[in-house]
């Protein structure tokens, strides 16, 4: 039986690796491991990061957040999705249709993970460690849960 993908934390992937893109040119995680309390995103890179870039990585994700953007989905077909986008990640038997998700203006990335329908709902952003080796850079992080009204 496959874990249930908790919806903030899940986004919260989302708009690190579009940040991680837009800060310093790398591509999305090829491996993640999502979960409510803490979760990692391993990318494919060639240095650490600075104490202020990983301060700089997080500002960026939270003011994404604050920003409360919607989070919406579209679907197109799979050949129009291998043209715009990398389908690595995809599970084999994603079908013909393939599910975007956008965050606002700010990301469209394949998923067929359960999200957010507003980057506001995601709470804050806090990367808690992150680490370097073999050419490989993980980013750990927590979130804060905003509070219910």
């Amino acid at each position: 039986m496959k874990k249930r993908v908790d919806p903030p934390m899940h986004s919260a992937e989302h708009i690190l690796n579009q940040a991680m893109g837009r800060l310093f040119g790398c591509d999305r995680c090829f491996s993640a491991h999502i979960e409510r309390k803490k979760s990692k995103c391993d990318y494919r890179f060639d240095r650490s990061l600075s104490d202020a870039e990983l301060k700089m990585l997080e500002e960026e994700v939270n003011g994404v957040i604050q920003a409360d953007l919607k989070v919406s989905e579209r679907f197109v077909s799979r050949d129009s999705a291998r043209n715009a986008y990398s389908l690595s990640r995809l599970p084999d038997d994603a079908g013909d249709r393939i599910r975007i998700v956008t965050v606002g203006d700010y990301d469209h990335c394949p998923c067929i993970g359960p999200h957010v329908s507003s980057t506001r709902e995601i709470g804050t952003f806090r990367i808690t460690s992150s680490g370097y080796q073999n050419g490989v850079l993980r980013i750990r992080f927590k979130l804060k849960r905003p509070t219910t009204r």
